[in-house]
């Protein structure tokens, strides 16, 4: 399968988990791929395994926070690549650890809001330009699923910064559809990525698996499957959507 073939894509966040199997499907389905992160050696990584199997792929790094890095990013990867046809906004993360909202600090707040939902705005603000005036784009965006429930044990920050995203997603959509880009967001639910493997207990992950209709913990493929979905040609006519990987856990 070529279903993006010499498409330019570029997923933030990507050195490690989701972001990293979503670089390494998109580039096993033909398009130039840009990785991003601040872990330049994990970025190498990364590159390097996407290179043996034959992708295409450049590695950036910037401050998603900073409008200028952002900026100088874009730059890079267009003098390099061209401009880039899809956008997967997937670096975020939850700094915090759950607890009451009284106990939160001011800049653990602004950690949070920051590394999510302003780097998520920041990103957007640079390549939606493009994308309009050319005339096609794809915009994918990362919430979660402590944004579609409430939950006194979730990290209300995170959960608050993804929430917005949601509701970003879908007002881009409205407003980007007309000239030609597509806009959608996944909200992935517990996902096993490395790092989650080493920090959830055994225990606690057989205890999560009994909160799923689907009788498993979800994998970075799953939502990298997913996400190409909605990069494709297959979803040319889905735009404004948040698409649950929930392992029917989350059944609004």
């Amino acid at each position: 399968m070529t279903s993006l073939r010499d498409q330019v894509a570029l997923i933030t966040g990507s050195s490690r988990g989701i972001g990293a199997a979503i670089a390494t499907l998109f580039a096993r389905e033909g398009a130039r791929v840009v990785v991003h992160g601040r872990d330049a050696k994990a970025l190498e990584t990364v590159q390097a395994r996407i290179e043996a199997a034959g992708g295409q792929v450049l590695a950036v790094t910037a401050d998603l926070t900073r409008f200028d890095q952002v900026e100088a990013m874009r730059e890079r990867i267009e003098a390099s690549f061209g401009p880039v046809d899809i956008l997967v906004a997937n670096a975020g993360g939850s700094p915090v650890r759950p607890g009451p909202v009284e106990l939160i600090s001011e800049q653990d707040w602004h950690a949070t809001v920051d590394g999510n939902l302003t780097a998520t705005f920041l990103t957007v603000k640079s390549y939606l330009p493009g994308m309009k005036q050319r005339g096609h784009g794809n915009i994918i965006t990362l919430s979660s699923a402590a944004a579609r429930r409430p939950n006194a044990g979730s990290p209300v920050a995170y959960a608050a910064a993804k929430a917005a995203i949601e509701l970003l997603t879908k007002d881009l959509a409205a407003q980007a559809g007309p000239h030609g880009v597509r806009v959608n967001c996944i909200a992935p639910e517990t996902i096993m990525t490395e790092r989650n493997r080493q920090e959830i207990p055994e225990h606690v992950q057989q205890s999560l698996v009994a909160n799923h209709p689907i009788r498993r913990l979800g994998t970075p493929e799953d939502v990298a499957e997913a996400a190409l979905y909605l990069a494709s040609d297959s979803a040319s006519w889905i735009s404004g959507i948040i698409l649950d990987i929930a392992g029917g856990s989350v059944l609004l």
